[in-house]
């Protein structure tokens, strides 16, 4: 018997049903996966909103697991039955008991790292992995500003920008998630609804900043773009608050030569090599203590729904697992 969370059409977390599905064969090509912990992402709402469209419907929506290969399928050389596996990238389905997935896009776990750590940080963490050293390469003594910074990304890129030496701004929703990203690494913490362009200007003397890292979107796009030095490069890799659309180029000219960058993960891992690299890099500072997955919250898989409502709502802090 295997078991999904499906969604028959885009809405509400309503639309996340619990449901009996077929136990399929792995095709050529494809592993069998046995899931013993599922990742919570925000890319999991947009799918489930329809902002981010599912190839077809019903769809078991999730991008992020792991677990056990069951079986592989012919032409799979790398993986055997028995091996723990993790991975990040779709195609989607991951809220499932088990399910078949492409053999490229799975990582073989170190036999320290835990089923529920590695599905955690898998995509948090490797997004964390190719912002921080692929789309901008930050350097020690630099001053960075890291959005949500008491989220699963935004903790993970605290901690990994302290250990490269940076000084991190974070910007939280409250005065306890400023204590947490504060306890991550986070040197100053700017709660919402402070002037974010004068705060970053007080606390970096005037000189502004080389990048920042925004996962919100709409409602922190501008204010943003005035934290940034000559120069500077503004990374929108998320959405939590609306798509930026209506972007006039000559804002960025005005506010002197800025850089803006949307990035996305799968474009980073599309290379099996780069996807190795990334997760050994990854899997490197976890193991060394320098990043810590905080699991704060988990849920049975069938109450998916909850979940979706607590971390739209942000309720929630770190990471977030789904267990079948």
């Amino acid at each position: 018997m295997n078991h999904a969370i499906r969604l028959h059409e885009p809405g509400g977390p309503e639309k996340l049903v619990w449901e009996e599905v077929p136990l399929p064969s792995p095709k050529p090509g494809e592993a069998l996966v046995r899931h013993h912990a599922v990742g919570l992402n925000f890319i999991d709402i947009y799918f489930r909103t329809g902002l981010y469209k599912a190839p077809s419907l019903p769809a078991v929506i999730g991008m992020e697991a792991a677990g056990t290969v069951e079986a592989v399928g012919e032409g799979v050389e790398d993986l055997r039955p028995g091996d723990r596996v993790a991975y990040a990238m779709g195609p989607i389905g991951a809220y499932a008991e088990a399910r078949t997935i492409p053999a490229k896009v799975l990582v073989k776990l170190p036999d320290d790292i835990g089923f529920e750590t590695a599905a955690a940080m898998m995509l948090q963490g490797l997004t964390a992995q190719y912002l921080l050293r692929r789309t901008y390469k930050v350097k020690a003594g630099e001053t960075i500003l890291v959005h949500a910074a008491a989220g699963g990304v935004g903790l993970i890129l605290c901690q990994w920008a302290k250990a490269l030496g940076a000084t991190v701004i974070g910007t939280v929703g409250s005065e306890a998630k400023a204590e947490l990203a504060r306890a991550h690494g986070a040197d100053h913490v700017i709660l919402q609804g402070e002037d974010l362009a004068a705060r970053v200007n007080d606390i970096t003397r005037g000189a502004r900043l080389p990048v920042v890292y925004d996962s919100v979107g709409r409602d922190t796009f501008s204010p943003s773009l005035d934290c940034l030095a000559p120069f500077g490069l503004l990374v929108s890799y998320g959405n939590a608050s609306g798509p930026v659309t209506g972007v006039d180029l000559g804002i960025l000219a005005a506010k002197g030569s800025l850089f803006v960058t949307r990035p996305t993960l799968a474009t980073h891992t599309a290379k099996r090599a780069d996807l190795l690299a990334m997760a050994d890099e990854l899997f490197s500072v976890v193991r060394s203590g320098q990043v810590k997955i905080e699991i704060n919250q988990t849920y049975a898989l069938r109450d998916a729904a909850t979940a979706h409502r607590d971390l739209e709502s942000r309720k929630t802090t770190g990471s977030s697992l789904l267990v079948p």
